[in-house]
């Protein structure tokens, strides 16, 4: 397997190196990392410059529009024949990340993409989530198949396109696209997700955006939107003391 990484950054400089310590850190290095920086200051441009070269990594300084636009710039750019889009914040779990997904990659050589599962804060706790894709849950958003933890053939960019300019919904909408694709599920944690991204801190905007994606795709669906409603009225309620309280008994029940 030859991995792309893509991380895109804007006027982050303590996040982008977090992700770069972790991207070193692999057993199994990338083929190459590429770093697309957006930022409306130097401080990430000077930080780079500065740094010992490492042979893999590159990076891009010019503003973008919006973070598909950054995507789409690093898939452009990318020579791998595996793209990982890791953004600024986000870190491999552990160092064997990598080394799993090259192992599933290689044993696997006609399937097209791989998901696995991902850390994140939710209820005021860590906690791991992660299942396999399923084309007929797809009305439900992006459930547990976080778009973080997503290694995609670069063909299948080249074949499908590349990401649309949603301000938050990009990757249900890619997800939407290929469903039809051969998959596989990594029953492994592969990422601990930066919960300040965009979609986080715009919980209800970007299901908002999930609804509008899925009828694009699939014409208006009552189910859609019930279940984003639903999914909007947990996250509310997860926020509150008694749904932490719920939440966390709830993890140590399962």
């Amino acid at each position: 397997m030859k991995l792309s990484i893509v991380t895109i950054c804007f006027n982050n400089l303590q996040d982008l190196i977090k992700t770069c310590i972790s991207v070193d850190c692999q057993l199994e290095k990338p083929f190459e990392h590429i770093i697309i920086n957006g930022s409306s200051n130097d401080e990430i441009k000077d930080w780079f410059n500065i740094q010992e070269k490492v042979e893999y990594r590159t990076m891009l300084n010019e503003r973008d529009n919006g973070i598909s636009d950054a995507f789409n710039k690093g898939i452009l750019r990318s020579n791998g024949d595996v793209i990982h889009l890791l953004n600024s914040g986000d870190i491999y779990y552990d160092d064997y990340a990598i080394q799993i997904v090259s192992k599933n990659v290689n044993e696997l050589p006609n399937i097209n993409w791989f998901s696995g599962n991902i850390m994140l804060h939710r209820g005021g706790d860590w906690v791991k989530i992660g299942k396999p894709f399923d084309s007929q849950q797809l009305f439900k958003g992006m459930r547990a198949i976080a778009h973080p933890t997503w290694f995609i053939k670069k063909e299948v960019y080249e074949r499908l396109g590349l990401y649309k300019n949603y301000s938050i919904a990009m990757d249900y909408d890619m997800m939407c696209r290929i469903k039809d694709e051969s998959y596989s599920y990594i029953d492994y944690t592969l990422i601990k997700f930066d919960n300040t991204g965009v979609s986080s801190l715009n919980y209800s905007r970007s299901l908002k955006q999930n609804i509008a994606v899925y009828e694009s795709h699939f014409g208006y669906s009552i189910k859609s939107r019930i279940w984003q409603l639903r999914l909007n009225l947990l996250n509310k309620f997860l926020q509150t003391w008694f749904g932490k309280q719920v939440f966390r008994l709830k993890m140590k029940l399962n």
